[in-house]
């Protein structure tokens, strides 16, 4: 599709599947400019439904919808599509096992201009803790088309997480999505550095920044949960140390997933991401990415650091 923007991947994808699946639908609450239902909207009007800024309701009706066989989308900024909603989610949602797909965009630092009360650092860890939710935070525009043709075929509760910003596409074109499977993006011997979301980006760059002092091997781990636990700990083989990357917090996210299942391993690990605090705004988003420590050069050090113990 060519597409640099997940948020634009992400309502693209929805209408090309809208159209041989006339079972998808699409809530939004009042941000569908934003979040790029209104792709969906303008080519199946009937079949986009603009719940106002109601995340709750919003959450409540693709329950209901599901229960009819639809294959309800929501979609909200990441900080109100779960926290506003969290009661439905899980009361209706999660126990029941619905088929609804919740769309969380610009999430972690990415609306960099409007500070902690719309960055969400936290919604990894909160999907995660939900049973029967899967939790799918693809890399670029490019695995996000992929990613969103995944859960609109796979029965259950989905959480997806998508960045607000334009970035290159470090992923390959058409790969197919499997949820749950990591995969390696880059090979390398002494330290493997997991990485999802947009950390794959900084990720790749610190493995070439660091290539001439050690081996570094990057593997994009897109679904959060759940994680297939022999292909993590295959690809994990004969390293000496692990870096987890995620722009979220450190607290319950891909950091915390990724050690859950090394626990009968012991490995030396240390966490790149958001260190327990709040987001803040920003001019720019590549300026707090640099303040909270979201960099290649931070993942490089990070490395240095497992390499030496």
């Amino acid at each position: 599709m060519g597409e640099t923007n997940q948020r634009v991947a992400y309502g693209n994808t929805l209408k090309m599947l809208g159209k041989d699946d006339e079972r998808i639908v699409v809530l939004d609450a009042d941000l569908g400019g934003s979040t790029m239902g209104k792709i969906f909207e303008a080519a199946y009007p009937e079949r986009h439904f603009e719940m106002g800024i109601a995340e709750a309701n919003m959450t409540s009706v693709a329950a209901g919808l599901a229960q009819t066989g639809k294959i309800p989308f929501t979609n909200s900024f990441a900080v109100f599509a779960g926290g506003r909603a969290f009661d439905q989610i899980r009361q209706t949602i999660a126990i029941g096992k619905l088929n609804v797909k919740i769309c969380g965009a610009s999430s972690g630092l990415s609306d960099f201009g409007d500070g902690a009360t719309h960055q969400c650092v936290e919604d990894m860890a909160i999907f995660r803790s939900i049973p029967n939710m899967t939790v799918v935070c693809p890399a670029d525009a490019n695995e996000t088309v992929e990613a969103v043709k995944a859960i609109a075929g796979y029965e259950g509760p989905c959480y997806l997480r998508l960045n607000r910003n334009e970035y290159d596409n470090v992923t390959p074109e058409g790969r197919k999505f499997q949820i749950g499977v990591p995969y390696v993006m880059k090979e390398g011997e002494e330290i493997a550095v997991c990485a999802t979301g947009y950390m794959l980006k900084e990720a790749l760059e610190a493995a070439e920044i660091l290539k001439d002092e050690i081996s570094v091997r990057v593997i994009n781990v897109p679904t959060v949960k759940p994680i297939d636990e022999e292909v993590l700990i295959s690809l994990l083989k004969g390293c000496r140390g692990i870096v987890t990357a995620e722009e979220h917090t450190v607290k319950g996210g891909l950091g915390s997933a990724v050690a859950e299942i090394l626990r009968r391993k012991p490995i030396p690990m240390e966490f790149v991401g958001i260190k327990d605090v709040f987001g803040c705004s920003s001019h720019s988003y590549r300026e707090l990415l640099e303040y909270y420590g979201l960099t290649a050069e931070s993942v490089a050090e990070a490395v240095r650091s497992i390499a030496n113990i």
